[in-house]
Formats: structure tokens, sequence, C-alpha cells
């Protein structure tokens, strides 16, 4: 843009922003009519219902042995887990993987291991 265009566009915006432009009590008459204590009391039954729920889900979930579900999902993740890297263990020396398996396994529990604690150490040191 040329100098002459920013004069231009400094020039109409100074006049508008001059300008003014009543409303003739609408602001006012649209706060005395905001719901106040009608909000309040809503938001006070929303989290009264959210901690009622909270509290019944808990219980049906130790009642119905929730809990057994979770361990149960838990073991067989890990058996899964742990087969998987028996098979891998078992069948990358016959197999032309370029990769030691080993060597993945110890990088991965580095970064398990190693790396979470170097962050914690960072962050108490911090604090």
């Amino acid at each position: 843009m040329t100098d002459n265009d920013n004069i231009i566009l400094e020039d109409f915006f100074k006049q508008a922003a001059q300008q003014q432009i009543e409303d003739n009590g609408f602001t006012e008459r649209v706060m005395q009519h905001l719901p106040d204590e009608t909000y309040a009391k809503a938001h006070r039954l929303s989290t009264l219902w959210t901690l009622f729920c909270v509290i019944v889900g808990a219980v049906l979930f130790f009642v119905f042995g929730g809990w057994q579900v979770v361990v149960g999902l838990y073991e067989g993740g890990l058996r899964m887990l742990l087969g998987w890297m028996e098979v891998l263990m078992a069948t990358a020396p016959t197999t032309e993987i370029p990769v030691n398996p080993w060597v993945v396994l110890l990088l991965v529990a580095f970064v398990l291991i190693y790396l979470p604690y170097q962050t914690g150490r960072k962050l108490s040191s911090v604090l």
C-alpha cells in the first residue's frame, strides 16, 4: 500500500471511532432481565446431579464386579503382550529381521523407566 492509502484508511477509522450509538436504555433493560438466581440454582442442581450419578456409578461398579472386569482386561492384555514378546524372541533369529529383539526390549525398558525418572527429577528441581 502507498502512504496515501494509509492516510485515507486512518481518517476513515478515526471518524468511525468517534461515532456514538445511542441504545436508549436497552443495555439497562437487558441487565435487569438476566436470570441471576435461576442460573445459580440450575448450576447447583447440575452439580448435585453430577455428584449423585458419580456415586451411584461407583457403587454399581463395585456391586456388579466391575473391578474384576478391569483386572481381567489388564491380565489378558499383559498375557497377550508377553505372548507376543515370546513369539518375537523365539522367531526373530530364524527370520530376516535386521534388528535384534533384545535391543528393542532394552530400548523399550529405557523409555518406560529412565525417561519418566528424568522428567520427575527435572520437575522436582524446578518446583
